[in-house]
């Protein structure tokens, strides 16, 4: 299908959502890749992660940019060549991207109970005892999308979710929250929204201007 799902944040910032539904070949058409994604296209091992990597050039096409537009840096952190920012995740069925004029971080996740197996490596929240396993799934999915949207915003080497990247508590019933990266005597404080949507959770982070 087209596009999912547009979230206009402000006057600067979007978010786009796909829905990945079609074929690979489908994906394929009218999208043309620089010969270096092309060769990452295809040394990938996973369908999916092929289709993934296709939708967001689909999405990129959207908003009136092509593949030849957008590069990585040395940690592996999207760039476009117009100084827009930019910041792009995809999870099984569903891909996105974030552009706005400042810094700017984005993460879909499929809620799984193995969230709750691998939660004491990037939280020490302990208060969980009074929410349902599925509340617990939730939430604990928001944190990781939070504290992933923050580590690709900050974009530095030997980041840590668990030690340095804090969210300030929120209930489920809201869908905003903040948050604050801290590493190597450098601090930046963000703003994170949140939007779920069929079986996935979504955070945007945008970082406060007052840093």
């Amino acid at each position: 299908m087209p596009l999912y799902k547009t979230i206009t944040v402000n006057s600067a910032t979007k978010v786009l959502i796909w829905k990945i539904e079609e074929s690979f070949d489908t994906l394929l058409k009218n999208i043309e890749l620089t010969a270096k994604n092309t060769g990452r296209l295809n040394s990938m091992k996973s369908i999916l992660h092929q289709k993934g990597f296709l939708s967001i050039r689909h999405l990129l096409a959207l908003e009136g940019f092509t593949d030849y537009d957008l590069y990585y840096d040395t940690n592996g952190k999207p760039h476009l060549k117009d100084g827009l920012h930019i910041s792009i995740t995809h999870s099984f069925i569903f891909s996105a991207i974030i552009l706005s004029d400042i810094k700017v971080g984005i993460d879909v996740e499929k809620k799984r109970d193995k969230i709750l197996r691998i939660a004491h490596k990037f939280t020490s929240v302990k208060n969980f005892d009074k929410l349902s396993l599925t509340s617990k799934i939730r939430k604990l999915t928001a944190i990781w999308c939070a504290k992933e949207s923050l580590y690709k915003s900050f974009n530095r080497v030997g980041l840590s979710f668990l030690n340095h990247i804090h969210v300030e508590e929120f209930g489920l019933d809201q869908n905003e929250t903040t948050a604050i990266a801290d590493f190597n005597n450098k601090t930046e404080s963000y703003h994170v929204r949140f939007s779920e949507f069929e079986d996935f959770t979504c955070a945007y982070a945008l970082i406060n201007n007052k840093n």
